[in-house]
């Protein structure tokens, strides 16, 4: 699974946001990446006010900020089940 972090430099929430993902990354097998929404002007519009939102790359779900860990395990078991049964339903 591919996970975006749509943040920005010096952005203390972004930090807190980036530290959890961590955590549950060692815990399960994704792979995250870190875009900073000042490089491009769509991702200011679209999330200038939101930061950190947190994308699931692969079905397009988003999670706003705040979330702990427990949220964003349920939040990735949601999608990975979501994702199941889409294959399922496309088989």
């Amino acid at each position: 699974m591919a996970l975006v972090l749509f943040g920005t430099e010096g952005c203390h929430l972004c930090e807190l946001a980036q530290a959890v993902i961590m955590n549950v990354a060692g815990q399960i097998a994704v792979d995250v990446y870190l875009e900073d929404i000042v490089d491009t002007e769509g991702l200011v519009e679209r999330y200038g006010l939101r930061i950190p939102v947190l994308l699931n790359d692969n079905n397009g779900a988003e999670l706003d900020w705040p979330f702990d860990e427990a949220q964003l395990l349920q939040w990735l078991a949601l999608s990975a089940a979501a994702a199941a049964e889409s294959d399922i339903i496309s088989e």
